[in-house]
């Protein structure tokens, strides 16, 4: 009883002592909560700085690498100018170089004058191809019973059939009036007058072929050896084998590389050699189509292929086409 008067008393009498306490402990609470609050703030903002300072550390460095790799692109570039400066200069002159030709060409010592001499020089070849022509005439053989060009007959010993050639038709090709024939092999039957004449023929032949290459200027890829009747073709890689009887001389020249030379004519009772004469005659023919832009009209027709060489050289398109 006596307690509980004491403190009725004591809350009557002290208690304008104890409230400023109790509202000082309650304001240096909030102090110190407001405290804590700014300080975690403080500490966000310094962790946002921070992580800001580092972006921009980071994207100055990106800068200074963009900006060297800039300045060598700029350095490039200053280069490229400068040599497109000195190619545009170049090509310039060139340019101007270009059109002084192109003047001078297309004056009266340019190609006009180029294709006028052109003309004349074809003009002089046509001229000395058509009097190699009137000494060689090649034509058609009317109204005769003319052999097949290069037409080839097996003729048996035991038979005693005579070796000869079968008529082609009654439009054959001669050459100076002369057939041409090629016998496979020579016998007691043989007319060796025919034999003559078709030697005599390929002797024409050879002789147009040379003439005639040697006016175009073309090197024969199988030289011929004029000697009329008895001419003869070299080739440096011969293909076909000589007789029994050469063997030996053969070899011998074939160890030398020495160009072997095959005779356009029958040669004893060796017809092969002669047959692979006129073969390598008619490739020179060929060749000299080929220069000319004409085509050969076969292998085994050499006055055909002969007779289109002249008419082409002999037409007046040959003197208009360009070399």
């Amino acid at each position: 009883m006596k307690l509980r008067r004491r403190k009725n008393w004591f809350s009557r009498n002290c208690s304008h002592l104890y409230s400023p306490l109790v509202s000082g402990w309650r304001y240096g609470s909030q102090v110190e909560a407001e405290s804590l609050s700014r300080l975690n703030e403080l500490d966000e903002m310094k962790e946002k700085l921070d992580s800001r300072k580092l972006v921009m550390g980071n994207m100055s460095m990106h800068s200074k690498v963009v900006k060297e790799k800039v300045k060598k692109q700029e350095e490039q570039l200053s280069n490229d100018i400068r040599s497109l400066l000195v190619a545009g200069t170049s090509l310039s002159a060139a340019s101007k170089r270009l059109q002084d030709e192109s003047r001078s060409l297309a004056g009266e010592r340019g190609y006009g004058q180029l294709r006028t001499l052109q003309r004349v020089f074809r003009t002089r070849q046509q001229y000395m191809v058509s009097q190699v022509h009137m000494l060689y005439p090649v034509r058609v053989a009317i109204g005769q019973a003319p052999e097949q060009e290069l037409e080839f007959f097996n003729n048996s010993s035991s038979s005693g059939d005579s070796a000869g050639s079968k008529p082609l038709d009654h439009g054959s090709l001669t050459i100076a009036g002369l057939h041409l024939t090629v016998f496979t092999k020579m016998s007691f039957f043989t007319d060796k007058k025919e034999v003559q004449r078709s030697a005599t023929a390929l002797g024409y032949v050879a002789h147009v072929v040379t003439l005639i290459a040697s006016y175009l200027q073309v090197p024969l890829r199988y030289p011929l050896r004029f000697g009329g009747s008895r001419s003869y073709i070299r080739d440096y890689a011969p293909s076909v084998e000589p007789s029994s009887s050469d063997l030996t001389s053969s070899s011998a020249v074939s160890t030398n590389s020495r160009p072997v030379e095959f005779p356009l004519f029958l040669e004893g009772q060796d017809s092969t050699r002669a047959a692979y004469a006129v073969f390598l005659l008619n490739k020179d023919i060929e060749q000299l189509l080929n220069y000319i832009g004409g085509r050969s009209i076969g292998p085994r027709h050499v006055l055909a292929n002969l007779k289109e060489l002249l008419r082409i050289i002999l037409s007046p398109e040959y003197i208009d086409t360009s070399l």
